[in-house]
């Protein structure tokens, strides 16, 4: 499938259904990677001499597929207790750790993404405190640490309404044990956060020294606009309350998860609202999921709500990420639209759109071949790469996939 190389910076993916989703299709395409980034996209691309071509006829190249919301790497696969750092619940306000510090980039599920044709992943803090903690935004490989395939080391911070920090501080008899309670310890610590911004300004102006907090540090970034409120939510009268608070709070919120959002998706269109929707794949395990149904996807993205579909590895393997938006097609969801959610929409939530999530000069070249239209259940995955490098392929012969180890990468 590939040709030999004299310049490995440069890449040509030549002659295949070329997908950019931002753009129309281009029939017989090219997309040419220079050091890592896209540096064109068309029919009429010179392709350098020297350059490592993939053959992609009879194929569909598309972009990396950016799952939005997963835990792959914080919360590992057959590693039980031991592998599983997804929720620091030693206190409601959590808001100071960060995700990139406890990320396993050897966990399984970095392959099966690859696999599934996921090159980017937003890894967030789990969902058992009212503040979780920031999210990481990263490659799903390439590094020889995490570090070296962070895209940002914090986009976001996770909380969450509902059921699980009820449950969780519930049953220690403590606050929060209600939704009154879960709301309230939000909403003191952005006001907190709020004064601790204030005096910080204030001593700077004055020269005179100022005392950190890390917790209101990160707070005081959600103030900023500079990292997204990541709000787990699946009660249309709990996405009310993150409302709410976002208009009290000026933040930029990002529904997770939103089981129940249908039922207010003309509010959250109005506002602008998005939505992170899933896991799909799932029974109705709690109350909060008594309305779980795939079908509530296309039922806002017809309202005009903006759309991304998550997996919530490892509630579903990652690598099912293509197939939730295949059941959403086929209970409504219009094809551009799924592919939009699994590509530009999680991008440009949590401003990784410079980067990733399509096909176009200037992003970086992670280009991954199907071996036909990625929404039929029936297309694999053929041949990933990130940053113009190849990190997996379909071995036909030996019926898997094998991936391109960083022992091997980095010998």
């Amino acid at each position: 499938m590939t040709s030999p190389s004299t310049s490995p910076s440069v890449v040509a993916v030549v002659g295949g259904h070329v997908v950019p989703v931002s753009s129309p299709p281009v029939p017989g395409g090219t997309v040419l990677v220079v050091d890592g980034r896209i540096t064109a996209v068309g029919t009429d691309v010179e392709v350098p001499a020297g350059a490592r071509v993939v053959d992609a006829t009879g194929r569909w190249v598309l972009p990396g597929f950016v799952e939005a919301h997963g835990h792959v790497g914080l919360h590992e696969e057959g590693e039980g207790k031991a592998g599983d750092d997804t929720n620091e619940m030693t206190t409601p306000n959590a808001a100071a750790v960060r995700a990139v510090d406890a990320v396993n980039v050897d966990d399984e599920g970095f392959r099966d993404a690859l696999s599934g044709g996921v090159t980017s992943v937003v890894v967030k803090p789990g969902s058992g405190n009212p503040i979780g903690g920031q999210s990481v935004a990263m490659k799903t490989w390439g590094g020889r640490t995490v570090d070296e395939q962070v895209i940002s080391a914090s986009v976001s911070v996770k909380s969450a309404l509902g059921e699980n920090p009820k449950r969780v501080y519930g049953e220690r008899r403590q606050m929060p044990s209600t939704r009154l309670g879960t709301a309230l310890v939000i909403r003191e610590a952005f006001t907190r956060a709020r004064h601790y911004a204030a005096a910080r300004a204030a001593a700077a102006t004055k020269g005179e020294p100022f005392a950190p907090d890390l917790a209101l540090e990160t707070l005081a970034r959600v103030l900023d606009g500079e990292l997204v409120w990541d709000q787990h939510v699946h009660r249309h009268d709990d996405i009310a309350t993150a409302l709410r608070l976002a208009d009290e709070f000026g933040y930029r919120l990002v529904v997770n998860h939103g089981t129940e959002a249908h039922k207010i998706a003309d509010v959250l269109a109005e506002r602008d609202v998005p939505v992170v929707f899933g896991p799909m794949l799932t029974s109705r395990s709690k109350v909060e999921l008594r309305d779980r149904a795939i079908g509530h996807l296309a039922t806002l993205a017809a309202a005009g709500v903006r759309v991304a579909i998550t997996t919530d590895h490892p509630v579903v393997p990652i690598n099912f990420l293509v197939h939730q938006a295949s059941l959403a097609v086929k209970e409504g969801l219009p094809p551009q639209t799924a592919l939009e959610a699994l590509t530009v929409n999680p991008a440009s939530f949590f401003g990784l759109d410079g980067r990733v999530g399509a096909l176009e000069p200037g992003r970086d070249g992670d280009v991954v071949l199907w071996s036909g239209d990625p929404l039929d259940v029936m297309s694999r995955v053929e041949h990933v790469l990130v940053e113009g490098r190849t990190v997996y392929t379909w071995d036909a012969q030996a019926g898997a996939g094998r991936v391109v180890e960083r022992s091997a990468r980095f010998a």
